[in-house]
């Protein structure tokens, strides 16, 4: 049990501090992943950034992820091939669903980070972060699309998910460090002691105040600002 996001991020940031990772970037699934991600970048002395993901749902089950589109430069589309296949989506069928959903994920994008671009993973050790992982869907989708950005590793980082999500993702990714794996693992908000649903505004103020952080301890590392 975390008492809040921040706390989760925070032990979390003491794990991955012991990897001894290679250049690491931080990267904020949102909104949930955001305020654990700032304490993890925190920890790491890290720049962070954000992996906006749209889920594109099944016809008749929108909580299953038959595709999703990732913000990037350039944006790209990742299918999940085997939900495609059940579900007989044919090319001009994905295409009116990635549609729909495209307006939500710009929206975001403009929101979230304005014309700031993503930063560039190329050869370096990206740490994708969020609040939990029930199924692993999204975060799946969000490995398969960072592979082909050229990073040197890929270690996702999670608080609490079943054995079977962490196991799944496993297969996927470089690493995976989940501090929780329950027996009994029931919705996020109840392996937390406070779960607040977050706004826009909540994520667009947490990345500031990070940028903010970070460049303060680079300052503090090249010598330019003396430590206390």
């Amino acid at each position: 049990m975390f008492r809040d996001r921040e706390d989760a991020g925070a032990k979390l940031g003491l794990e991955l501090s012991r990897l001894q990772l290679h250049r690491p970037i931080v990267l904020a699934l949102p909104r949930g992943g955001v305020p654990v991600a700032v304490e993890v970048a925190k920890a790491l002395n890290a720049p962070l950034d954000l992996l906006i993901v749209r889920k594109i749902g099944a016809p008749g089950n929108p909580e299953l992820a038959a595709a999703a589109i990732i913000d990037g430069d350039p944006g790209e589309v990742v299918l999940n091939r085997e939900i495609v296949e059940t579900y007989s989506l044919d090319d001009d069928a994905l295409r009116v669903l990635i549609a729909n959903e495209r307006p939500e994920l710009e929206r975001r994008r403009l929101t979230y980070r304005g014309k700031t671009k993503p930063i560039s993973i190329a050869g370096k050790t990206a740490i994708i972060v969020d609040d939990g992982a029930a199924t692993g869907t999204t975060m799946k989708i969000a490995i398969r699309a960072l592979k082909h950005r050229s990073p040197r590793e890929i270690v996702v980082a999670i608080p609490v998910s079943p054995q079977e999500t962490v196991t799944a993702l496993e297969q996927e990714a470089d690493r995976v460090v989940c501090l929780s794996q329950p027996g009994q693992f029931q919705a996020l908000s109840h392996h937390y002691l406070r779960f607040p649903q977050l706004l826009d505004n909540d994520v667009v103020s947490a990345m500031a105040e990070a940028a903010q952080l970070y460049k303060t301890g680079q300052r503090h590392v090249s010598g330019l600002v003396q430590k206390p």
